[in-house]
């Protein structure tokens, strides 16, 4: 199995324990790390709950707390966040963690299809129990819709340039492997970036589109306020500005609670905030940026309930 070193791991773990008999959910196990640490923290009668879409990780969670009652693992998306936490009576919750993106086991195997480094199968699913691979996603949209998704979810200045060449390239037969669509990719692009293969933006945007990625992040933000105990924390890492702007501008609203029309005159008094920013946003030391490169556009934010 490959080693996944959980980035911001003390400071996430800091940022979010502030009662050691509480209830936290960690929203993305990943492979464990930062919900072990979780776990380690809190007291006997302490709770936490880990939520995950990947079999494998929801397996790995299994296994690694198969002994500690505090402990509940679900297979599922945090987009229902509410509902999980309902469903094992977890409500109000002191603490939510959201570490955005990909672990490393899913970017190492290459059967997965989230790596252009590895070649394998065009899956790139988190679950892989449900919805379209990106292969048959792929084989059925048109020039348009590939473009528009390059563009919104991967920022690609080159997408209708390589929309197609995709089209193009599936006259012959579907685009079934990594390997192909990152060969398609690099011949639509003129030039290369220092330090950054040409088919990085093509793969990200691609891999958010099949898993609805960002939609579930919003969905999940509209319900963490009213899970929160007041007090309690939510801390969302990061690791591509797209999802950075959905959270800065999710905790904007909430401490500005921005309803009133543009220039009217309110007091201060007046205006409700439901939350509160810890902080300024972090991002990975010197040290922990040469130590685990993947944590080199991490950023992280915390909001504490009012």
């Amino acid at each position: 199995m490959s080693r996944h070193e959980s980035v911001l791991l003390a400071e996430a773990v800091a940022g979010l324990l502030k009662n050691l008999d509480g209830r936290y959910v960690d929203c993305t196990y990943g492979r464990g790390g930062h919900s072990q640490a979780i776990a380690d923290a809190l007291s006997e009668h302490g709770r936490l709950m880990v939520i995950d879409r990947d079999v494998a990780a929801v397996s790995d969670a299994r296994e690694r707390f198969s002994g500690d009652e505090r402990v509940c693992v679900v297979h599922g998306s945090f987009a229902d966040l509410k509902a999980h936490v309902d469903e094992h009576q977890m409500r109000p919750v002191d603490g939510v963690l959201l570490d955005l993106g990909v672990s490393s086991p899913q970017l190492d195997e290459a059967q997965r299809g989230f790596s252009f480094s590895n070649d394998g199968p065009l899956d790139m699913r988190m679950d892989q129990t449900r919805g379209l691979t990106a292969e048959q996603w792929l084989d059925r949209a048109d020039e348009k819709e590939i473009t528009d998704v390059l563009r919104r979810y991967g920022e690609e200045r080159f997408a209708r340039r390589i929309a197609q060449r995709i089209i193009i390239a599936r006259v012959d037969g579907s685009i079934g492997t990594t390997g192909a669509l990152a060969k398609i990719v690099e011949s639509a692009v003129p030039g290369r970036e220092k330090n950054k293969h040409p088919a990085t933006r093509t793969f990200q945007a691609i891999r958010i589109y099949i898993n609805e990625e960002l939609n579930a992040l919003e969905l999940c933000l509209a319900d963490v306020v009213d899970l929160l105990v007041s007090g309690g924390r939510l801390v969302v890492i990061s690791f591509h500005s797209l999802e950075d702007r959905i959270v800065k501008r999710f905790i904007r609203k909430m401490e500005r609670d921005d309803h009133y029309p543009d220039r009217l005159p309110i007091r201060d008094a007046e205006i409700k905030r439901y939350v509160r920013s810890i902080g300024k946003m972090t991002k990975p030391s010197a040290a922990e940026v040469k130590r685990n490169r993947r944590s080199r556009s991490s950023v992280m934010r915390i909001a504490e309930k009012i």
